[in-house]
């Protein structure tokens, strides 16, 4: 690898790192996890010679600002749009979830169409940003949410281990909407996909 593949590699295996020891429940993995961070933030250091310790993009503490989340709306010849059911919760939402670092926002949207609903889609239009600071509740992060809308390129693959279902619906007859996004959100999405109109706040 040339020096910046490598580098980027490096962010790419730690920042996995951080996310499998916030989200693993797997002590052992946890370990594992803990293992590739360090190693990986040691490499870091040698490689750009600066110590992660000091405050730096690792650092979440410096200054506070609000996670990335993206959202895709999708619709079939029908105009019915598609929804994915969480596993957590067993409602329904647009597929998506948070951008991971290093990630484009457009990026971080194909692949979780994919993951989460087996849709393999492209990117046609920026729908808009949603502040959803006001809308969670005091467990919740402040968040920006990104909107895309969305087209099929080709047939649908397996679903990941997030999602139980993937299927189109009626808008007028939408299924019960999980916790972490509001009907009003969903709807405002749907809507700016329809008109052409873009979000902001």
């Amino acid at each position: 690898m040339i020096n910046n593949e490598f580098y980027e590699f490096l962010l790419k295996v730690h920042s996995i790192a951080k996310i499998g020891q916030v989200y693993s429940r797997d002590p052992y993995a946890i370990v594992n996890y803990k293992e590739i961070n360090d190693l990986t933030r040691d490499m870091l250091e040698n490689f750009v010679n600066v110590k992660f310790n000091r405050p730096s993009m690792f650092s979440r503490d410096i200054y506070p600002t609000p996670n990335v989340s993206v959202r895709t709306v999708i619709f079939n010849e029908l105009g019915q749009v598609l929804l994915v059911r969480e596993k957590v919760d067993g409602g329904y939402s647009l597929p998506g979830g948070w951008c991971d670092l290093y990630e484009s926002p457009s990026e971080a949207a194909i692949k979780e169409c994919l993951q989460e609903a087996g849709a393999d889609v492209k990117i046609v239009r920026l729908l808009g940003i949603l502040n959803r600071t006001p809308f969670k509740g005091p467990l919740n992060v402040p968040e920006y949410m990104i909107a895309f809308k969305g087209e099929i390129k080709g047939p649908f693959v397996e679903i990941g281990f997030e999602t139980t279902d993937a299927r189109f619906f009626d808008i007028d007859k939408l299924p019960p909407i999980c916790p972490k996004v509001r009907v009003e959100e969903v709807l405002k999405m749907i809507n700016a996909a329809q008109t052409g109109m873009v979000m902001f706040d």
